[in-house]
């Protein structure tokens, strides 16, 4: 009896990285929120991003809390302070913070050896945790922070290597074995042009293998969303794997929606108010994520595409390392969109723009979070990838679901920031009107995206699949832990 009354504790370790701590904060309160002791492992800077949250939590009786370690930063040559993959601002800076991440291991493992918790979930970057927790004899969930679709896109690709059979970087092939016909080309292929110096290329192998001996992996997906694939992934690919999300409908008030991840610097208010002054499904939120940097150049030709648009705009930019201020803007733009457009240079609380009436389209990046965000939201998207997987996530709104009208960029980047133009004005004025306007292919794609959002909305409540998913993971943990508690009775 004793032993089936105790919670289950949890470590809850993410990569430090706006985009990868913000959903396994969200898992960490879900699990919480199911009666499970949650210890988030984080550094002291990254800490301060969501302690308002953690604490709103904690006073309505949650049994959540963080344990803090130091991280190396001046160790291996980056700045002090330098704690969040987004502050890092080249890529020799990225080669040190990965050295850094990996030098958590021992302090991490301390925190094992006082605490004994009962599972560790960890972020995919961190595979070494699946060896601490072997040591430990303690099961380790990885976290993924994609779509099931994406990962089966991967392992086809890895395992079939049809890019091998094209004359061109512009020819197009289809991805083998897959349930849809899945068209790409080379050039929109993760590890495009030169990657002689990739620190991802041993660590993305290190990932694969400790995956393979971890307890198995949450999704930040809905079984709904792509069944075919949440079947490909443990059928085919021999993955046990739990999908629990959308993570972020988690987030049920407005206050929660404004604080993931940076505290916003605007007045959340004043931009809701102007929302409430528009039209419904008028605006197009237009961001790209939390790493992603364009160059004037790119930047200018957004404007441009926009203003030609008419159409309202939500427009946070994020300007590379190199740009000043408001150079990237046509002359007089900001007078001419006085009422049209809003533009922030700062972290917006893109859940809660999203989930207003007022906004109809989303140009995203195609991160999996935005991705998701959107779909959570009921709306169509614009998609502009640029590197990691997010031509992937292009391919599952735009081949599978048909919720998506592409921008045009055809060239992944290993970096952040994309030298050239890849998307000029006319591109941008064609895709937004297109998807702002009355056409029977953009009806369809909004009819679609509403049932999509329904279902993701009913995919969290009790009973949906994903509430049911969390809840057969919980017990399956709390099952495997009374088995280790008699054993060692």
């Amino acid at each position: 009896m004793a032993s089936e009354a105790r919670n289950l504790h949890v470590f809850f370790f993410p990569l430090m990285s706006h985009g990868h701590m913000i959903p396994l904060i969200d898992i960490a309160r879900l699990f919480a929120a199911r009666g499970t002791k949650s210890t988030i492992i984080t550094t002291p800077v990254n800490a301060l991003l969501f302690a308002e949250s953690i604490d709103r939590d904690k006073k309505s009786g949650l049994d959540i809390g963080v344990q803090i370690i130091p991280f190396p930063a001046v160790e291996v040559g980056l700045p002090e302070g330098s704690e969040n993959e987004n502050s890092i601002t080249a890529p020799e800076m990225y080669v040190s913070f990965l050295k850094a991440v990996g030098m958590l291991q021992q302090p991490f493992e301390q925190l094992l050896e006082e605490h004994r918790p009962d599972c560790i979930v960890s972020d995919m970057f961190l595979p070494w945790t699946t060896d601490s927790a072997q040591k430990y004899g303690i099961p380790r969930l990885a976290f993924h922070g994609t779509s099931c679709f994406s990962l089966c896109v991967s392992e086809n690709i890895t395992r079939y290597a049809p890019q091998e059979n094209v004359r061109s970087d512009s020819e197009v092939f289809v991805v083998p074995g897959l349930p849809h016909q899945i068209e790409m080309t080379k050039s929109q292929l993760a590890n495009y042009g030169d990657t002689t110096n990739n620190p991802l290329a041993e660590l993305l192998d290190n990932i694969q293998e400790t995956e393979l001996r971890s307890f198995g992996v949450l999704m930040n997906s809905f079984y709904e969303l792509e069944s075919a694939y949440a079947e490909y992934y443990t059928k085919e690919m021999g993955r046990r794997a739990w999908n629990i999300g959308p993570v972020s409908r988690h987030n049920r008030n407005n206050i929660d929606k404004a604080q993931r991840g940076e505290k916003s610097t605007i007045d959340e208010h004043h931009c809701l108010s102007w929302l409430d002054s528009k039209k419904q499904k008028s605006v197009i939120f237009v961001s790209f994520g939390s790493a992603t940097r364009f160059g004037t150049a790119q930047l200018l030709e957004i404007a441009k595409g926009l203003e030609a648009s008419d159409v309202p705009f939500i427009w946070v930019v994020r300007t590379g390392t190199g740009n000043e201020n408001d150079q990237f803007l046509p002359e007089g733009f900001e007078e001419r969109m006085e009422g049209k457009g809003l533009i922030f240079r700062d972290w917006v609380p893109q859940v809660l723009i999203l989930d207003h009436p007022a906004v109809g389209g989303f140009m995203t990046h195609c991160g999996w979070n935005s991705t998701l965000e959107g779909i959570s939201a009921g709306i169509p998207l614009i998609t502009w990838p640029v590197f990691a997987e997010q031509f992937n996530n292009e391919k599952l709104l735009t081949q599978v679901l048909n919720i998506g009208i592409r921008a045009g960029n055809d060239v992944w980047n290993y970096w952040i920031e994309p030298k050239d133009v890849s998307v000029t004005k006319e591109m941008v004025l064609k895709a937004v009107t297109e998807l702002m306007g009355s056409g029977e292919e953009a009806e369809g794609m909004r009819k679609k995206a509403r049932e999509l959002g329904e279902m993701a909305k009913k995919a969290v409540e009790k009973g949906g699949s994903s509430y049911n998913d969390l809840t057969a993971v919980i017990e399956e943990l709390r099952q495997h832990s009374q088995r280790l508690m008699q054993r060692t009775q």
